[in-house]
């Protein structure tokens, strides 16, 4: 990825635009936008310079170094006129566009339209250690690296991600993902994977015959970009519309939860477009194992049993019931359980307490970012222990918060930024149709743009599409919106 994308993105946004008969500059004030802050334009987007940067000096750690460290790196860097920042990742890629994954498993891109190199990104101010953390040890202010050894900071930002667990899957490992017909967009090599069995399972179905089964999880933990699952179930119902095999092709959701999504009118919007496309859908439903041999996936299925009638109450007592439920398939799509990374869950830095305790999060004051109980700590993105909030959205809007507080803390003032729990999932809803959901903590829908941000819209495909790619690369990661 290079910054002559950023031209040959606004061109092909321009002639899709065209087709529709508008100009880039009328379909952006369509959306409420002005076309520099829209395309995050870098020779115009603002930032701090050095005369009007802090002059508070202290030694930051940032481990981690993907879409949430290196933002907060760069703003750092622009914020502070002696920046004394240190980036721990070993991935030398870890920049790259995570969000692309579903148009990759769904033969919109290629891998290499997702790819870029840290160094292209990470500002020349930080350093760049190219080494795993082993161990956390916020009593003593340093952290263990695998190579390096122990590397001391003055203030640690946790930024590590989080850790797929497939194998929590009974018959099931991250290395099976394209075969036997599963799939997963959650790693790039799954997505690239993905792709060809969504085509056999197409042609499969144009061949006529027994109607194939279709088959899409979402598991029982917190998982990033909660709309994801849905996502490439959507783009599958694109893909047999296109080929015109829709009909021999039966589509069912399983998702852990009772709804298809926690803000009421996202939840009916949803509901809605699945029974216009005649997909299916089963709540309660926790995929615990695969039979790859047979093409079986097995879930557990949480029920509430009538039980005895409750005098007191005046109402039958509903009992809790699990019951396995086998599930054939020809095309499986795994959303696999999710969790902090190990070495952050078996460290003092994750919750001990509460529901989030089980997924080993980062225990952090919700709105600061800042660590309850180890006051140079922060942490942001899909590891930290706070409500929603594990999407490249939420970051974009988290980390000049916890940069603002970050800043604050070293020239010795209160810390006044506030996260207000902002998450946005463009929901894409077909070849052509996204819906730009945006919500916060209280769960209500909170749009950015005078539109109704449950009805699926061509404007957002091109958003999604060709815009938010430049802006992710060129504004986000530049510490510039």
């Amino acid at each position: 990825m290079d910054s002559t994308n950023l031209d040959e993105m606004c061109d092909a946004l321009d002639v899709e635009l065209k087709k529709r008969g508008l100009s880039r500059r009328d379909a952006l004030k369509l959306a409420g936008l002005g076309t520099a802050s829209f395309m995050l334009n870098p020779t115009i987007a603002t930032a701090s310079t050095k005369a009007e940067a802090s002059n508070a000096k202290a030694k930051i750690v940032i481990a981690g170094g993907g879409a949430a460290g290196c933002s907060v790196a760069s703003y750092l860097a622009k914020n502070l006129s002696s920046p004394n920042i240190t980036i721990i990742e070993p991935n030398p890629k870890g920049v790259s566009y995570q969000p692309g994954q579903t148009f990759i498993a769904s033969g919109v891109w290629t891998l290499d339209d997702i790819l870029a190199d840290n160094k292209d990104f990470y500002p020349s101010e930080a350093k760049w250690i190219q080494d795993s953390i082993t161990e956390f040890d916020p009593d003593n202010n340093k952290v263990k690296t695998a190579k390096n050894g122990d590397v001391a900071y003055d203030f640690l930002v946790v930024a590590t991600g989080l850790q797929l667990n497939y194998d929590a899957i009974e018959g099931l490992t991250k290395e099976m993902i394209g075969k036997d017909g599963i799939g997963s967009i959650y790693f790039p090599e799954g997505s690239v994977k993905t792709w060809p069995l969504m085509q056999e399972f197409v042609q499969k179905a144009k061949n006529g015959g027994k109607k194939v089964e279709g088959v899409f999880t979402h598991p029982a933990t917190p998982i990033k970009c909660g709309g994801a699952p849905k996502k490439i179930m959507y783009l599958t119902h694109a893909r047999l519309e296109e080929a015109g095999a829709r009909a021999n092709a039966e589509l069912t959701f399983y998702p852990s939860g009772g709804s298809m999504f926690g803000v009421k009118e996202y939840h009916e919007a949803i509901v809605k477009q699945f029974e216009e496309r005649n997909m299916k859908w089963k709540y309660k439903h926790n995929l615990v194992g695969v039979d790859a041999s047979k093409k079986i996936a097995i879930f557990d299925n949480h029920y509430l049993e009538k039980g005895k009638w409750d005098e007191d109450l005046g109402e039958f007592e509903m009992i809790p019931k699990v019951k396995k439920v086998e599930v054939p398939y020809d095309f499986l799509h795994v959303t696999p359980p999710m969790s902090a990374p190990k070495v952050v869950k078996d460290s003092p830095l994750s919750w001990k307490k509460g529901s989030a305790a089980t997924g080993g999060w980062v225990e952090l004051e919700k709105e600061t970012l800042h660590h309850t109980r180890y006051k140079n700590v922060f942490a942001l993105g899909d590891v930290a222990g706070i409500p929603m909030g594990k999407t490249g959205g939420s970051v974009r809007k988290q980390y000049s918060v916890l940069c603002q507080n970050l800043i604050a803390m070293m020239e010795g003032k209160q810390m006044s930024a506030k996260y207000d729990g902002y998450t946005v999932c463009p929901l894409i809803t077909g070849l052509g149709t996204v819906a730009l959901l945006e919500f916060n903590w209280t769960n209500r829908p909170a749009p950015s743009f005078p539109l109704d941000p449950s009805q699926e819209r061509w404007i957002w495909w091109l958003l999604k599409v060709y815009a938010l790619k430049p802006m992710y690369f060129y504004g986000m990661l530049k510490g510039r919106a």
